[in-house]
């Protein structure tokens, strides 16, 4: 195998070889052992661990139908978008995946100053044998293509026009890439896989809540094979995700009635968000955000006030306050520090 010069991005674990080792997946993974779901299904990956593997979160509770979707994008070559609301793990299921599989991962975030050449690359001052020259330095999207690695965009419906369109040319799953200042055409490695995270699908924000999104162009919509949405989950599946995140047993009771009770309080957010009555809403990520300042304050009432209240408007506190006592049986707007 031809060695590849190594890239700036895998100098991120000295303990751990870079993806440049690698060339194509040598093991595969049980779908319904890795994953503790109920589907069969072998998946390929990786028997070498190297510097770009997301860290695993041993915790992790998956949700069939996106786990699903995101195996097929890896098994498949296939381009998964995955869609939801804010804190719902869109992003960690696709990392998650990524590091039960061995498979080298890496997260570009689309907020409006990544630009056309932060992707592609541009032409930089180098010193060489002690003279300054300039040398073309190739960006992240050359080299992801280039190597056996899942490419995730977050926060997709934020990107830039001229960062989509260059995003557009990879899409195809055979999608060459071409430097038109390198007068060079990158074919992509066989094992290079593209993810996206967005809270919108395509259409712009309709709710209020994710300002700075924009509508996505419908023929770059379309060259999405496979598109799944991750939105809020059940109450019982979304207590069990924090009890694992807390490492709470069933056996403790009184723990686990306090988490069923803080998950009904988001769901109480969630209602009165979708009636108009609050203009901010607990995601999951809020909830288990909750749960860890609980262990640091340990006062739930104030661990509250601090994660979420806090950030509501001042003229709907009293509303959000209403949902707690309904829960908790206390107004958090009397919690103290005292």
């Amino acid at each position: 195998m031809t060695e590849k010069p190594v890239h700036p991005i895998q100098v991120t674990n000295a303990d751990l070889p870079p993806t440049s080792v690698l060339s194509e997946p040598d093991v595969e993974f049980n779908a319904r052992k890795t994953f503790n779901i109920d589907l069969d299904m072998q998946v390929p990956g990786f028997s070498v661990k190297t510097s770009l593997v997301p860290d695993l979160d041993p915790s992790y509770c998956f949700d069939k139908e996106i786990t699903q979707a995101i195996l097929a994008g890896f098994c498949y070559n296939r381009r998964v978008m995955v869609q939801g609301f804010h804190g719902t793990g869109k992003s960690s299921h696709i990392e998650q995946i990524a590091a039960r599989l061995n498979w080298p991962c890496v997260r570009i975030n689309l907020d409006s100053h990544i630009s056309r050449i932060d992707l592609i690359g541009k032409d930089a001052i180098v010193l060489k044998d002690g003279k300054q020259i300039t040398q073309f330095q190739e960006g992240l999207l050359p080299w992801a293509l280039e190597n056996p690695c899942a490419l995730i965009f977050d926060e997709y419906d934020a990107g830039r026009p001229d960062v989509m369109f260059v995003i557009q040319r990879v899409l195809e799953a055979e999608g060459k890439l071409t430097l038109l200042d390198q007068n060079r055409v990158i074919r992509p490695n066989p094992f290079f896989r593209l993810f996206a995270t967005a809270n919108t699908i395509g259409l712009g924000d309709t709710t209020g809540l994710y300002h700075g999104t924009q509508q996505i162009n419908q023929g770059q919509m379309d060259r999405w094979s496979i598109v799944a949405t991750l939105n809020y989950l059940p109450h019982e599946q979304e207590v069990n995700i924090i009890m694992s995140k807390m490492r709470v047993t069933k056996e403790d009771q009184e723990a686990t009635q306090m988490i069923n009770s803080m998950v009904a309080l988001a769901n109480l957010t969630r209602t009165g968000f979708a009636t108009g009555e609050i203009s901010t809403v607990m995601s999951p990520r809020t909830v288990i955000t909750w749960a860890e300042n609980f262990e640091i304050f340990k006062d739930l009432a104030i661990a509250f006030r601090l994660t979420f209240l806090n950030k509501c408007d001042e003229a709907e506190r009293s509303t959000v306050g209403e949902y707690y006592q309904r829960c908790f049986n206390i107004n958090p707007l009397n919690a103290d520090f005292t």
